[in-house]
């Protein structure tokens, strides 16, 4: 192979990526950034949730964990697996947003399960 045909096979291969294309690296981001969200919204609502009883407060904490912590995976291998930068079609800005929503969403689960634990010794004194 000639140097001028690797030259114009990697022009090819590096070219962007239509705007609204739909391609698996930005599915995946997608698919973390929604797990992230979700672990945000349900740990934010667990988290302002006034409860009588700490196990509905504990069930959204631990669902605000597990979401967050994969939205957090999904994020590390499409930044991992990204060949290209912004634009390219591989996900990988949705990768990074994945890195920074899922561990607000386990900083959150985490806050909920602390104020659970306070308040759940509390609760088994009273009854």
């Amino acid at each position: 192979m000639s140097v001028p045909h690797l030259l114009a096979t990697t022009h090819v291969l590096a070219q962007p990526v239509d705007a609204y294309a739909m391609t698996t690296g930005r599915l995946w981001s997608m698919v973390g950034i929604a797990l992230g969200l979700a672990g945000v919204i349900i740990g934010a609502l667990a988290l302002a949730r006034r409860s009588s009883r700490p196990v509905t407060r504990r069930r959204g904490a631990i669902v605000a964990l597990a979401a967050g912590l994969a939205g957090t995976v999904v994020g590390a291998l499409v930044v991992a697996a990204a060949e290209g930068g912004p634009g390219t079609g591989y996900g990988i800005v949705g990768g990074w947003v994945c890195l920074v929503v899922g561990p607000v969403a386990m900083i959150l689960g985490g806050l909920v399960m602390a104020r659970v634990r306070r308040t759940s010794a509390e609760y088994i004194k009273q009854v």
